[in-house]
C-alpha cells in the first residue's frame, strides 16, 4: 500500500483573501490551494509556473503569496514549461534524488 502524502489547504497571504471571506478573487485562490494541495510536487511546480505565466509581471511574486510556493519553486516550473523538450512521465524526481535511505546513513554494525 502506498502512503499518501496528505498536503494541508495553504490559506493564502494577499491582502484580498485576508481582508474579505467572500469574492471571486477569494473564490479562486482557494479554488488553486484546493488544486494545489491533491497535486504532486512536479505538477503543482508546473500548475503554479503556468498560473505565473498567466498573471504577467509579478506573477511569481503572486502566485508564491497566494500558494505559499517558494517562488525559486515556481520559477523552476515556468522553466520547465518553457523548455522545447517533451516533460518526462513516471518518475518526479531524478534517479538517487531524495533522501538517503536509514540503512546507508548507518549502516548496522
Amino acid at each position: 500500500m502506498v502512503a499518501s502524502h496528505v498536503r494541508p489547504i495553504h490559506s493564502c497571504e494577499c491582502s484580498v483573501c485576508q481582508q474579505k471571506r467572500r469574492g471571486v478573487v477569494v473564490r479562486e485562490h482557494r479554488a488553486i490551494n484546493r488544486l494545489l494541495a491533491v497535486a504532486d510536487e512536479r505538477m503543482r511546480r508546473l500548475l503554479a509556473g503556468l498560473l505565473a505565466s498567466k498573471i504577467g509581471r509579478g506573477g511569481i511574486q503572486q502566485m508564491a503569496r497566494i500558494a505559499g510556493l517558494h517562488r525559486n519553486t515556481i520559477a523552476q516550473g515556468r522553466r520547465e514549461l518553457r523548455e522545447k523538450r517533451r516533460l518526462p512521465a513516471g518518475r518526479i524526481r531524478d534517479a538517487g534524488a531524495g533522501r538517503k535511505h536509514l540503512e546507508e546513513k548507518r549502516p548496522r554494525r
